[in-house]
């Protein structure tokens, strides 16, 4: 129990299951009375009565009006607001979301009595998460970054295709068979001057080796990607994390309104969309739910591994990846992309520190 002379007179704080804590505190009478002047002041500009201009009327009219109780309760929740942030500061409670509050004594004169649960940032105890990065990085199968003749072979068939598609052929009313011969038909063959035609290539052999160079390049991202994958999979797998639905939730939020936004770049309208699925947005959160919890575990355990090693992007490096999302989003809150900026940078020197310690 904490005794103090200043906004809380008592507070115990109890952990619950799901990374929550209850706190069970009160206020002196002392205390919460101070606020009776300002709960009277905010009642006061919300209520309209005849005959007195808002924010005018007279205590004892406005008492009379809305009641001694109506005073109280608005009096123990300025009190609390203040006391409630104090007593995480003095306890410290590393509390998410919006906690709930519930006052359990309210009488005037007598200390304001009350219990508050919040979602708390979830304990984690890390495991050894170089071995799990070395064990998962040591599964890369070489072969997937070997370029053959056969990868060489398609991208060159997609490029003539390509081309031979843009050429401004009508074939809208064709068949796909059609459609495809006629593709065949007008497709250039793989000479020196058709290759010179696309880019900075000398002969067929230059464009060749630059494509060979490209598709490694892709074969590698790949690689990495997958990589990741399996790390972040076993690092999830072996971490004990008790998370609060307060995340679950805002990581479902996310999922959604990102979503939307695809949904909605499409030209198609989220309520007709839903109702060809014949799903509602309650049916499509259950399904996203299972990775919104993988992705969230993910993010605190990346969060806490950055603390232990002290990974973080430097100043310059955020400025710029913020610059560069104000520049693609004009409306983006440059405050916000900053957070998300130093989220994903963070995210990615985690990674390449993992992937470093083979």
């Amino acid at each position: 129990m904490i005794e103090t002379t200043k906004s809380y007179d008592s507070a115990i704080a109890k952990k619950l299951d799901k990374s929550r804590v209850e706190i069970t505190g009160s206020v002196a009478a002392a205390e919460w009375g101070k606020y009776r002047a300002e709960a009277i002041n905010h009642i006061n500009e919300s209520i309209t009565l005849d005959g007195f201009r808002k924010g005018r009327v007279p205590e004892n009219i406005l008492v009379a009006k809305v009641g001694d109780m109506a005073i109280l309760e608005e009096m123990a929740e300025l009190a609390l607001s203040k006391a409630y942030i104090d007593i995480l500061i003095t306890e410290k409670i590393d509390a998410i979301g919006k906690p709930e509050i519930r006052v359990t004594k309210l009488a005037k004169d007598n200390p304001l009595e009350f219990t508050a649960t919040t979602s708390v940032v979830p304990e984690i105890v890390l495991p050894d998460y170089k071995k799990i990065a070395e064990k998962e990085a040591e599964k890369a199968d070489p072969k997937d970054l070997k370029v053959s003749e056969k990868d060489i072979d398609e991208a060159v068939l997609r490029v003539r295709k390509q081309h031979a598609s843009h050429e401004g052929h009508n074939h809208d009313k064709m068949t796909p068979e059609e459609h495809d011969k006629a593709i065949e038909a007008a497709m250039p063959g793989l000479t020196d001057e058709f290759v010179k035609g696309l880019g900075d290539f000398t002969d067929v052999s230059d464009f060749k080796n630059k494509l060979s160079d490209m598709i490694a390049g892709q074969k590698r991202d790949q690689a990495i990607e997958k990589t990741r994958v399996r790390i972040a999979d076993a690092l999830v797998e072996a971490t004990k994390i008790e998370l609060p639905d307060v995340m679950i939730e805002s990581e479902l939020n996310r999922t959604q309104s990102q979503f939307s936004a695809d949904i909605e770049r499409m030209g198609v309208k989220l309520e007709d969309y839903m109702k060809h699925a014949k799903k509602t947005i309650e049916e499509l959160r259950a399904e996203w739910r299972p990775h919104a919890e993988k992705k969230a575990k993910l993010q605190l355990i990346l969060n806490e591994i950055a603390k232990k090693e002290n990974i973080k992007p430097e100043v310059q490096e955020i400025e710029e990846e913020v610059n560069r999302i104000v520049e693609h989003y004009k409306d983006a809150d440059r405050e916000r992309a900053a957070v998300y900026a130093e989220t994903v940078l963070t995210n990615e020197k985690v990674f390449v520190f993992l992937e470093s310690n083979k």
